[in-house]
């Protein structure tokens, strides 16, 4: 399918019925049709427009959570839901992108270069992502890429290497706004990997609509040593019923998310619990960062929440929960890459072009070096990643891949950002050049848990 086919009335985004066939096509024409259109004249990112936002970082908010929307009950309680299979094995090893993969990344590289990178710097002073921004990311197809076609998504089996791809593609933007439009899209890829046959009933039709609703996954503490698989969040059995207790930090979006997939732990083990955000007892404050500040982050606290029984998500064996965590660390380990690639695209150009004693600083040996071991570090995390994927994408153990991933990841990402300020020197300190703020936004690595998955 051609990048600049137009899009044709009939269907949600106005497919034609092949088109909407394909897993991927629906993404890719949605994604050509932003990049034809005057969507970055229309979302005001030519031209600095006043904006009314909160601003956490000036004066802060303490506030109850957004009131939600009724989410319609269906389904038969109980009953398996949806599930895609897994990618079919290729029988060697190869991660090379398919075409479609291929082509999905080239238009998100160019939504990320004309649309998101402009409004980074922003985003990050206010703490918030564009209105308009978010609502393109909807118009691009982001939170339905992990949905079965069958629930109205586009997936016809494990996205993962698809998902990998476009949160790379999307942190080359700006990884900030990254997590802010791959949340909503996190939690119903969530829900389509483990929810029943009534949570997918229930919550789906609202990702796959019109008016997507702004999700978030609540995974990570403010705790000293906090260990993810260890959650101090507590949930009680109280008759039909649970009881959530606890707090939770560096929530995407929480001020103006209506439903949460919050990690508690059940009777010795950690569970995934679905919480709608006019459930009385939740409140959410400000919860500003060292980096990843345009996602909006927030801290959730629960106070005597009461779910129904219906609202764990999955296992009640902390196999759901370990598989969340692991899918959520491989997100963040493209949006590493993402960002790094943008690091070493930013840097290359710059020490060629800097002068000093009368000469390029890339002719000095070290700069030269330096320069050389960023693209080193960062195809070995690319390759780590990828095999990740590939095989969390077939259904295979990942736990191996996805932890080494991890680790060099968010060791050498930081790394990578340390030496692109140290590239720039002086100019690596201000924010007239955004390395300062992919060095910051790398320091996430490491730290965050949870908030998106793949």
């Amino acid at each position: 399918m051609s990048l600049t086919k137009s899009l044709k009335p009939g269907g949600r985004h106005g497919l034609s019925s092949q088109e909407s066939r394909d897993p991927i096509g629906l993404a890719v024409a949605a994604l050509s049709l932003v990049a034809q259109s005057d969507l970055i004249d229309r979302i005001g990112l030519r031209k600095r427009t006043e904006q009314a936002v909160f601003t956490v970082t000036r004066n802060g908010f303490k506030t109850m959570t957004a009131a939600s929307r009724t989410f319609a009950r269906g389904g038969k309680k109980g009953a398996p839901g949806v599930r895609v299979p897994a990618a079919t094995p290729k029988g060697v090893f190869d991660l090379t992108p398919t075409e479609d993969e291929q082509m999905l990344v080239d238009v998100v590289t160019e939504f990320a270069d004309e649309v998101v990178r402009p409004a980074a710097a922003e985003a990050d002073e206010t703490c918030a992502a564009p209105e308009a921004l978010l609502k393109a990311s909807l118009e691009i197809g982001l939170p339905i890429l992990g949905v079965p076609e069958s629930l109205g998504g586009i997936s016809e089996e494990r996205s993962a290497m698809a998902g990998t791809l476009v949160a790379e593609a999307l942190a080359r933007g700006d990884m900030g706004l990254a997590v802010a439009t791959l949340a909503p899209g996190s939690v119903a890829t969530a829900i389509s990997l483990w929810g029943t046959e009534a949570q997918q009933a229930t919550y789906l039709p609202a990702f796959t609509g019109d008016d997507v609703p702004a999700a978030a996954l609540a995974l990570t503490e403010p705790a000293v040593l906090f260990d993810v698989l260890q959650p101090s969040t507590t949930a009680v059995r109280r008759g039909d019923s649970f009881v959530l207790n606890g707090t939770k930090s560096l929530v995407v979006r929480g001020a103006e998310a209506e439903l949460f997939v919050v990690g508690a732990e059940l009777e010795g083990r950690p569970v995934l619990f679905l919480v709608e955000s006019s459930t009385d007892g939740l409140a959410v404050e400000g919860d500003p960062a060292m980096g990843v500040r345009a996602a909006g982050l927030t801290r959730l606290t629960l106070t005597d929440v009461t779910v129904p029984a219906d609202a764990v998500l999955g296992a009640t064996d902390g196999s759901t929960y370990l598989e969340c965590v692991r899918l959520s660390r491989l997100a963040w380990c493209a949006l590493a890459v993402g960002t790094g690639q943008a690091v070493l695209d930013y840097v290359t150009p710059y020490v060629k072009e800097r002068e000093a004693f009368g000469e390029p600083v890339a002719h000095r040996q070290s700069v030269a070096f330096m320069v050389a071991n960023i693209a080193i570090e960062l195809q070995s995390m690319r390759l780590l990643t990828y095999k990740a994927a590939s095989r969390a994408a077939a259904g295979k153990d990942f736990s191996r891949e996805v932890a080494l991933a991890r680790n060099l990841c968010a060791s050498k990402g930081m790394q990578i950002g340390l030496d692109g300020v140290q590239l720039l020197g002086g100019h690596g300190f201000v924010k007239e050049h955004p390395v300062e703020r992919w060095y910051r936004d790398l320091r996430a690595v490491g730290v965050m848990e949870g908030s998106v998955l793949v």
